[in-house]
């Protein structure tokens, strides 16, 4: 499976954000984008004005980084989403939204989505008590996720719970801390989902040129 394996610091230096790739290293003064606000590479300090389509483009790189989703992925979400009811670019966050690593990182299992991936794929997770290791598998609204009872002496999983409160509550996520487990809801509420903000409609326009 094709992954980016490169820096992933410079990704949020790209964009301009805090893209919380890192996990807890995002929260503390090491932060890169705090330490170097400016793109990197030997131009990253000049003056850049976007033309309409680049500030498209690093929309859509934005949003698929955040994610941990190659182009080809993301692009296949953007096609399904263009099929279902309803907005584009909201079903097109609710797909990314309901994959089985990204909802790992939200209920605080894991402190990166690249993290959560790994837990996935190395069969730490159960849903509806049965062992999946694809961090693309898709949920559905009443999917019950947990971590298998022998991996919740993982130190990264305590510890990534332990500072679970400090990241926004959701509401089409239910967290049982005390027994490893949550549910998944449904679709998420797209006012919930600004940290960090998205503008899902610049991808939308990006995709549909």
């Amino acid at each position: 499976m094709a992954r980016y394996i490169g820096p992933v610091c410079k990704l949020c230096r790209r964009e301009g954000m805090k893209l919380f790739l890192k996990g807890e290293r995002c929260y503390t003064d090491k932060c890169s984008v705090s330490r170097r606000p400016y793109p990197p590479g030997q131009h990253g300090q000049g003056r850049i004005k976007l033309t309409e389509y680049a500030v498209r483009l690093r929309e859509k790189q934005k949003v698929r980084r955040i994610y941990g989703v190659l182009e080809r992925q993301f692009q296949q979400y953007y096609f399904d989403a263009t099929r279902r009811k309803g907005r584009t670019g909201e079903q097109m966050l609710g797909l990314v939204e309901s994959r089985l690593d990204n909802v790992v990182h939200r209920l605080g299992f894991a402190s990166s989505r690249n993290e959560a991936r790994q837990l996935v794929k190395h069969q730490h997770i159960l849903v509806n008590g049965k062992r999946v290791d694809i961090p693309s598998y898709i949920l559905s609204a009443g999917d019950k996720v947990e971590v298998r009872e022998k991996s919740r002496g993982i130190k990264y999983i305590a510890a990534s719970l332990a500072q679970v409160e400090r990241r926004a509550q959701l509401s089409w996520l239910e967290l049982d801390k005390n027994n490893f487990s949550g549910v998944f809801k449904g679709l998420p509420v797209r006012e919930e989902l600004n940290e960090p903000p998205v503008r899902e409609q610049l991808v939308v326009e990006y995709y549909s040129r």
